[in-house]
């Protein structure tokens, strides 16, 4: 399957070319080397340098792997790797907390005054932001980790100003300190918001950890803020990306690339949505809810007036950015978005004042004081029904973006529209759904939430699997059932590469996957091309035999699911093939095919897997970039993927049976031969053909074939150093690869201490 033969440059962190302008002016030492080598010249150009600084290794080496994702585990921050938040915020006084938020709503400050007296939806767009950057195809963004309080999210364009929201809560998180995280604070002020102005929302779930660095994400190929390079074919966003430009939750409001068209606006906003996971009726929902409160800033138009982002600041700013040198520079001089007004007549209540205007007017185009597009009722309407947001004798009209009238205009968002318009207690449940869905689809599943608030109701997005309704199995029972597995005739190599395949799905970015559920049962996952469908359904067969028999049998109504089966028999087989002794925690359950969304489960498709030595033209990374991709979801370190790797081809865990890396004329014994044989310096390695390489001896005869992920471990000088340890120490190598394994087997118990 490897289609990709060498090594290609990552993608290069980008700066700000603000930022860069910034430091160069208020520091002449600030240079731009000049590369050596054509190879090194995109990194060089993309990376300013000041003397004194040192230069990391990537900068030298820009195709050398990057193994700093795997490195930010252990960032715990001044509390510590064993505080613990979930613990924390239970014990929190939460009406107390809620009643703190909502005194901050209606307390405008002079530094940052309020819009109709009232920071609700501020606030609202806050905990959308935080939320929004989440994307279905590896998970990444969403509010866990509170990411939009560092670089690039915090200075992105279309979160200008909110650093001042931030500021504004921050007597709330003083007060309360280690009790609530920011992630959790943010998300929950956004709920307050909407409450104290009149909405009911579903509830609100705890549980968000706080990260205390910026995740380097891959957010898209641009090299500067609002570029777009991200779409092929028909207007089709390119993966990973969801968002349409960088530097933007969503879509331009104003239309694709300024083109105020409402129905080419519509493809925008459903292929965005989508890939955040929203169907059209939560996309409308969302869009119209959201609207319902608060408006648009654009008092001037922003290149005569906004300074620039925090992160390009000086340093007596204190973080913040977007500085307004027009008239007071904040209230009715606000900049943000260039577009100006609000949608409704009550701005700060809840109404149902958006769908009214929607459909009670014919819209027309027109300007915003600062330039934008918009649009306006024709002939006058709706004259002096908007209330200024700061001046008492003044009122508007409402208007719209270009993108709501998609909502009116796009056949399936009118349908959808114009029935929430008629039935507007069906829009207000929608809302409150799509809401919690939006601000929760990445903290995981329900097992994980904690509050007070915590709705009753369970969704499909959520990945739901059936509570444990009978007594688990003893070690009597486990040591029963591991003879009845190592008797059934099924092979080391079969019952680890099941085993993984059913695991190895889980990414904590967004605590998806994982082999609790038994999905890989499912055409919907055991359909994947990386799947030996004939074989699973083998070793599927006959656990579900072993299963049975057993549940059948066995006394106090003791009962074992599939999904534990599988990871017991995986257990088992590394057992049988040397290790000394195997964790194994019983505890899962096995899902309905009717608590599983296929479509939502297809964006879990691997297109590279470089513990299975599987790697398509369809992934986004070279394999020895996609291998690191898949290690940092999984959670691991470079200790652990390196064991892992040579456990698993020692083990022939490889996709499709292929041979390449597995140096052991022992398959199915777990060895360090990977290490000494990949170490071994009488062999010889050169390039073949479709990213094979093949490993010679003194007599010139190919002694093994391998991958550039297998041959990385060889060629990084970090990995190596670990390479060289199993090398020597296979009672070490034994010991770590079974700690390793178990980590995946059990990423998704969150049941248990991690």
């Amino acid at each position: 399957m490897f289609r990709i033969p060498r090594l290609t440059t990552r993608s290069i962190i980008w700066i700000p070319a603000s930022f860069l302008t910034a430091c160069a002016a208020k520091d002449a030492s600030v240079q731009t080397p000049v590369p050596a080598e054509p190879a090194q010249a995109a990194a060089h150009a993309a990376v300013h340098i000041k003397d004194g600084s040192p230069k990391p290794n990537r900068f030298w080496w820009p195709e050398q792997v990057d193994l700093s994702p795997l490195r930010d585990h252990h960032q715990a921050g001044p509390y510590g790797s064993d505080f613990d938040y979930r613990a924390a915020f239970a014990e929190v006084d939460y009406e107390a907390l809620k009643k703190d938020i909502e005194a901050v709503l209606t307390d405008s400050q002079d530094w940052w005054p309020a819009d109709y007296g009232h920071y609700g939806p501020f606030f609202i767009r806050l905990a959308w932001h935080s939320a929004g950057t989440y994307r279905v195809w590896d998970g990444r963004g969403g509010s866990d980790g509170g990411q939009i309080r560092f670089e690039p999210l915090n200075s992105w364009p279309d979160n200008a100003n909110l650093d001042k929201a931030r500021r504004l809560l921050w007597p709330v998180k003083q007060k309360y300190g280690n009790q609530v995280s920011w992630a959790d604070l943010m998300i929950l002020t956004g709920n307050v918001a909407m409450e104290s102005m009149g909405f009911e929302t579903l509830g609100f779930a705890g549980g968000r950890v706080d990260d205390w660095e910026a995740e380097m994400v891959y957010w898209g190929p641009e090299t500067g803020m609002l570029n777009s390079d991200r779409f092929h074919g028909e207007r089709e966003l390119k993966s990973p990306m969801a968002a349409t430009r960088m530097g933007l939750i969503y879509v331009n409001p104003q239309g694709p690339d300024g083109n105020s068209d409402p129905i080419a606006a519509a493809h925008d906003i459903r292929s965005t949505f989508g890939l955040m996971g929203m169907n059209d009726e939560e996309t409308v929902a969302l869009i119209a809810g959201g609207h319902s409160f608060g408006k648009a800033h654009g008092a001037h138009k922003p290149d005569d007036c906004v300074d620039v982002e925090p992160a390009g600041a000086p340093v007596e700013a204190q973080g913040t950015g977007w500085h307004n040198k027009c008239g007071t520079g904040h209230g009715a001089d606000t900049v943000t978005s260039g577009l100006e007004g609000a949608w409704t007549s009550k701005p700060a209540e809840w109404t149902h004042d958006y769908m009214a205007n929607l459909y009670g007017h014919e819209w027309e185009k027109t300007q915003s004081p600062g330039g934008a597009t918009q649009w306006k009722p024709k002939d006058g309407g709706g004259e002096g029904v908007v209330p200024d947001a700061h001046d008492p004798e003044k009122s508007h009209a409402p208007m719209m973006f270009t993108t709501d009238l998609s909502m009116r205009q796009d056949s399936a968002y009118g349908v959808i529209s114009k029935r929430f318009h008629e039935n507007p207690e069906e829009f207000e449940k929608a809302f409150a759904e799509a809401w919690f869905k939006l601000t929760h689809r990445d903290l995981g599943p329900s097992s994980r939430y904690i509050g007070p608030e915590v709705p009753k109701e369970s969704f499909i997005w959520q990945d739901p699997v059936p509570a444990v309704d009978h007594p688990l199995v003893s070690d009597a029972h486990v040591a029963e059932l591991k003879s009845k597995i190592q008797a059934s005739g099924l092979t080391v190599s079969e019952l680890v590469r099941t085993a993984w395949a059913s695991a190895s799905t889980f990414r904590n970015s967004d605590m998806r996957g994982g082999a609790n559920g038994a999905r890989i049962r499912f055409d919907a996952v055991q359909s994947w091309a990386i799947h030996d469908s004939e074989e699973i359904t083998k070793v599927l067969t006959t656990l579900e035999g072993i299963r049975d028999d057993f549940n059948a049998s066995a006394a106090d109504g003791v009962k074992i699911s599939i999904a534990d089966l599988l990871i017991l028999a995986g257990a088992s087989a590394i057992e049988q093939a040397g290790a000394d002794s195997v964790p194994f925690a019983a505890g899962r359950t096995d899902a309905t095919e009717d608590q599983t969304d296929p479509t939502s489960f297809g964006y879990l498709e691997l297109s590279a897997d470089g513990f299975r030595n599987y790697h398509t033209g369809a992934a986004l990374h070279s394999p020895a970039d996609a291998l690191i991709e898949r290690a940092d979801l999984l959670g691991l370190n470079p200790v652990e993927m390196t064991a892992l790797i040579g456990g698993l081809r020692v083990l022939g865990a490889n996709a499709n049976g292929s041979a390449q890396g597995v140096f052991t004329d022992q398959v199915g014994t777990l060895s360090n031969d990977f290490f000494v044989h990949l170490l071994d310096l009488n062999t010889s390695w050169k390039p073949g053909t479709e990213g094979i390489f093949e490993g010679r001896g003194a007599d010139g005869e190919v002694k093994w074939t391998a991958t550039e992920v297998d041959l990385v471990f060889g060629s990084n000088s970090e990995l190596r150093a670990i390479c060289e340890v199993y090398a020597y120490d296979e009672a070490q190598f034994k010991a770590d690869f079974v700690k390793a394994w178990t980590k995946v087997m059990q990423a998704d118990r969150f049941d248990l201490a991690q």
